[in-house]
């Protein structure tokens, strides 16, 4: 393993004595050459954990190692790892090509292989046309990339990026996605970087970190949290739109929606997962999924959106709201009965009361 965090919490003491933790008990490895996505919503721990690897925070407990050497009592200039800021954190003084720069000079390369490399950089991130200017006079996208550019010019043991791409306009930010990750893999570079951007996330992980509230809720590749969600709040928190939660109880040979009448939906379970669940039950089904126009169920259009290359169907059912996705126009008004339906194949239990993941259909492995 590249890196490895073990047990690492961070725990901030405030005013009063008040007492947050940010980070609880973290176990993560990294693998050599790849890249990894912490990825949650604001205040989940994941800058934190960010910057304790990087040296810029204290490690509360815990202890974090690179290339089998700890370094979480080291100071961040001896640890081996470039670090692109999401203040940026540039040179004010110093030009555009003196900043990305700044640390291969610092080793002592020779100047043509660091104008080469910052030249090469540059033009990956489209930002040559700025070499010679100061970040003063730079828009934030453009200072963000710079700060990128810092950082994948180095050769350096680990690659930490913090929102690495949050600032830029849609189309250029699709377009670098890709040029960056295939750098990482043409370099074997192994990178850690945060974002709260799903796309992302997706576009350029190798495995996804999901946090909450400072816990690790999942971790493993986009197939494996999108098919196999280790709990409700991994479930719903990934996908657009997010993953249909709906309250439903154990019945005798399946699973019926709780407000629902069993001619209105029964779905059938096999007698072995059966024995596992029972009581109060979430089903969750992903939007695309549910097959609009045709089934046994029947709701009320509450909205229905064309988004331009797939249609966004909201339907109110049960006393819960089931949203479907597809792929032509739904000919269907609001207010208007609507027939839909989904199968097990693609359906997930959770534990109602502690969000557990109990079991997942057949075409959900993927």
């Amino acid at each position: 393993m590249s890196l490895a965090l073990s047990s690492v919490s961070k725990i901030y003491r405030g005013f009063r004595k008040t007492v947050v933790t940010a980070v609880r008990a973290l176990d993560l490895e990294v693998r050599d050459g790849e890249t990894v996505a912490l990825l949650g919503s604001s205040g989940c721990g994941k800058t934190s954990t960010l910057r304790m690897v990087a040296g810029f925070e204290a490690v509360s407990t815990g202890t974090i190692t690179l290339r089998g050497k700890r370094i979480d009592t080291l100071p961040p200039a001896r640890r081996g790892v470039a670090m692109a800021f999401e203040g940026y954190a540039l040179y004010p003084p110093l030009t555009i090509a003196e900043n990305i720069g700044f640390a291969l000079h610092a080793d002592r390369s020779a100047r043509q292989t660091v104008a080469r490399r910052v030249r090469e950089v540059a033009e990956l991130l489209e930002i040559t046309s700025i070499l010679d200017r100061r970040p003063a006079g730079l828009s934030g996208g453009q200072q963000q990339r710079v700060s990128l550019a810092r950082a994948l010019v180095r050769d350096a043991a680990l690659h930490l990026l913090d929102e690495p791409m949050s600032q830029l306009e849609p189309q250029l930010r699709s377009v670098l996605r890709g040029r960056v990750k295939a750098l990482l893999k043409a370099r074997g570079l192994t990178s850690v970087f945060v974002t709260h951007d799903q796309t992302e996330a997706n576009a350029l992980a190798d495995r996804i970190a999901v946090m909450e509230a400072g816990v690790l809720q999942q971790y493993g590749s986009r197939a494996e949290l999108q098919g196999r969600p280790a709990n409700l709040f991994v479930a719903t928190f990934l996908g657009e739109p997010p993953m249909n939660a709906l309250p439903a109880l154990a019945a005798t040979d399946g699973v019926r929606i709780k407000q629902a009448e069993a001619s209105e939906f029964h779905m059938e379970l096999p007698r072995a997962t059966l024995s596992n669940v029972g009581g109060d039950l979430v089903l969750g089904v992903r939007p695309h999924h549910v097959r609009l126009g045709s089934g046994r169920c029947r709701g009320i259009v509450a909205s229905n959106q064309w988004l331009g290359d797939q249609a966004h169907v909201a339907l109110d059912f049960a006393g819960c709201l089931v949203v479907g996705v597809s792929d032509a126009r739904v000919p269907a008004r609001v207010g208007e009965a609507l027939a839909f339906d989904f199968d097990a194949a693609h359906a997930h239990l959770f534990d109602a009361q502690t969000g557990a993941a109990l079991w997942h259909g057949g075409a959900s492995h993927g």
